[in-house]
């Protein structure tokens, strides 16, 4: 079965798991997860992409995050790929070290943030990594400690999370701590996880109830909102696709793009090939990027081969066409 295109949309919150592949260790040591969150950090803040909670369990990860200027995709090919490398090069290891694509589910954002951010921070003490709050005050490796003040992050976005509990910070951070404290008894929630269907009905026994009752629900695995949320977001992806698929099947390709390019900048015979350095030739790449993946739905992978730069090198393009045709008002077609 043809697995499902990720969904994602300029402030969107979206809940990611990542898994070791058979279940085996992303993180042997200390030195791993400090690499890890570096890694995070520096992307995070790169692309502005907002984090609200995370926490690392030996085997897996959970982060939520805000997308910012750039796809959830990208930033998290680019950590992913970026850590898998120096990871194995670490431990003199070959082949994947995350199972199969990660997980992204797309979050309404005022029903289950607050819901969220403390089901990712109690993961350490589902997972018995500590004992009790007390030692989750304490713990390293998850945001729970940077939202309580011990520790600082400044590519965490506590003061978001802390307005949901009050206006003082100290008063807020009671109220968040007391907040986590009381979600410890309804430990493992897969209805946060799993996607699917309404979750504000109240479980999935009153799910049940009502659709015995006739009413249909609208849900999708990669989506964790109601009904309305549900249906906004798969129309608004679906507009998307239909608009990639109307480009394609007009013959629109790189070559057209880069004539577009070259006519919104007024340039002829545009070489992007390798890795020229003229302000106007960076200028042209980094739209041909931004319009290719956005619009064309080609990948960086794709754009890498075909521009004979590295995929890297496109990701940012990528990041800095978007900035210059916000900016100038630039379109495709």
């Amino acid at each position: 079965m043809p697995r499902q295109a990720r969904i994602d949309a300029a402030g969107a919150v979206h809940h990611i798991i990542i898994r070791g592949i058979e279940r085996r260790k992303i993180y042997r040591q200390d030195a791993d997860r400090i690499n890890f969150l570096e890694r995070l950090g520096a992307i995070l803040q790169q692309t502005q992409t907002e984090c609200y909670a995370w926490a690392l369990i030996p085997n897996h990860a959970h982060i939520l995050l805000r997308t910012g200027n750039v796809p959830i995709a990208m930033v998290m090919r680019r950590l992913l790929t970026g850590y898998a490398v120096s990871f194995n090069r670490k431990y003199n290891r070959h082949g994947k070290l995350f199972q199969n694509r990660y997980k992204s589910i797309l979050c309404q954002e005022d029903i289950y943030l607050k819901e969220l951010v403390r089901y990712i921070h109690l993961n350490p003490l589902r997972a018995k990594l500590v004992a009790d709050l007390t030692e989750l005050n304490r713990f390293n490796w998850s945001g729970h400690s940077a939202v309580t003040g011990r520790i600082q992050r400044q590519w965490q976005n506590t003061d978001e999370v802390l307005s949901l509990f009050g206006r003082r910070k100290s008063v807020a951070r009671k109220q968040y701590v007391k907040f986590v404290m009381n979600g410890i008894p309804a430990g493992r929630q897969p209805d946060l996880v799993g996607g699917g269907l309404i979750r504000s009905a109240g479980g999935w026994e009153e799910v049940k109830a009502i659709r015995k009752s006739g009413i249909r629900l609208k849900g999708d695995e990669r989506i964790l909102g109601d009904s309305d949320f549900v249906e906004n977001v798969l129309a608004a992806a679906d507009e998307k696709l239909e608009r990639t698929y109307q480009y394609k099947s007009k013959g629109y390709n790189l070559n057209s793009v880069i004539e577009k390019v070259s006519e919104l900048l007024e340039m002829e015979n545009i070489d992007l090939l390798g890795g020229g350095k003229q302000s106007k030739v960076v200028m042209a790449r980094s739209l041909v990027c931004y319009f290719a993946n956005s619009e064309l739905g080609l990948t960086t992978v794709e754009l890498s081969r075909r521009l004979n730069v590295c995929q890297s090198a496109v990701s940012r393009s990528v990041i800095r066409g978007k900035e210059i045709a916000d900016k100038e008002g630039y379109k495709l077609f």
